[in-house]
């Protein structure tokens, strides 16, 4: 078995993993890869893993699908529009209905989610980003094939997280035990329009992600920056691969040992661009606490962080830190979500 340890200078300074071994449970092999994604952690808060075991047709017709809903004109997209999905928080917006920083982002998207029937308990009790998902009726198979790339994408979110584990030398099931067991899973599908300005307009500006894990397919454009210690770096896409990054939790629990790192894109070609950003989180219900973990110096200089403020210093569940985030990013459908809070 081949497992890539060095960075492949001619794509990215990111790391690049090769997981096969976590994907066989191959025991020897998994705590080189625990090592590897212990190194990526600790300096980028980014890697792509290749070796995944994702089917790659299923990411071509996830793929293909989606440039056909894209493609359609705004009204009819809008069939589908987020003020539809209420309290589950799912549906379309269109190009600039979403906040970074109080700043309208150059992109358009799908929201998605677990698929929970009505008279599921979280459904009945009004829990908010729990609930029905919106898919375009006039697409065949779109349906079918988002639902089983989020199953697959599940599946592989529990394996990288018993990894992490192993990155920190605990047990592999200490997330799945505490957290991840019923993880909230967010799904997004983006799409960047062309360039056609002279000026750097963000499709999505600096930002660090919420949770614990997010698994990024990107298509073939290219466009992702990452923050790291030197300054900002491309992660362009590499084929066959995902990037994967960790969110404010995981910094949270590993008490700054590994950073939520800010990242952006820009589309500057001439092209559209798709990503689909998979998130992977704790339990919407769950009270995220630090682990116990020895000579760890908690990092919590707020300077440092893109928006000034320390994700150390919060307390409460993974729900309520979501939805003030949440809130932030749709301020026309916030006072939907609050209330459903309620």
């Amino acid at each position: 078995m081949t497992i890539l340890q060095v960075v492949d200078k001619e794509f990215s300074q990111v790391p690049i993993i090769d997981i096969s071994a976590l994907i066989s449970q191959t025991s020897n092999y998994s705590r080189v890869v625990a090592d590897q994604i212990r190194q990526a952690l600790h300096d980028y808060g980014f890697f792509y893993i290749v070796g995944h075991g994702v089917d790659e047709k299923l990411q071509e017709k996830l793929e293909n699908l989606s440039q056909q809903f894209f493609a359609q004109d705004v009204k009819t997209k809008l069939k589908i529009r987020m003020a539809l999905g209420g309290k589950a928080w799912r549906g379309y917006f269109p190009v600039g209905n979403e906040l970074t920083s109080g700043r309208p982002d150059l992109k358009e998207g799908i929201y998605f989610g677990t698929e929970l029937e009505k008279d599921h308990p979280l459904v009945k009790a009004g829990t908010p980003m729990h609930g029905r998902n919106l898919f375009p009726s006039n697409i065949p198979q779109f349906r079918e094939t988002v639902l089983d790339y989020i199953d697959s994408m599940t599946k592989l979110g529990h394996i990288l997280m018993a990894g992490i584990a192993l990155s920190l030398g605990l047990e592999k099931s200490y997330f799945a035990d505490r957290y991840t067991k019923d993880p909230l899973i967010l799904f997004r599908i983006f799409n960047y329009p062309p360039n056609s300005s002279s000026q750097s307009e963000w499709g999505v500006g600096e930002h660090t992600d919420y949770g614990v894990l997010t698994i990024l397919k990107q298509d073939n454009v290219g466009g992702l920056q990452v923050k790291s210690k030197s300054g900002w770096i491309d992660a362009p896409p590499i084929p066959g691969s995902f990037v994967c990054n960790i969110g404010d939790m995981l910094d949270r629990m590993t008490q700054g040992l590994y950073r939520s790192t800010p990242h952006r894109v820009q589309n500057l070609s001439t092209s559209n661009r798709l990503s689909f950003p998979f998130f992977f989180d704790p339990n919407f219900n769950v009270e995220v606490k630090p682990i116990e973990l020895s000579d760890i110096v908690v990092n919590d200089d707020k300077s440092d962080r893109w928006d000034k403020t320390s994700v150390h210093e919060f307390d409460g569940t993974y729900g309520e830190y979501l939805l003030n985030k949440v809130s932030k990013v749709f301020p026309e459908l916030r006072q939907k979500v609050l209330e459903s809070a309620e």
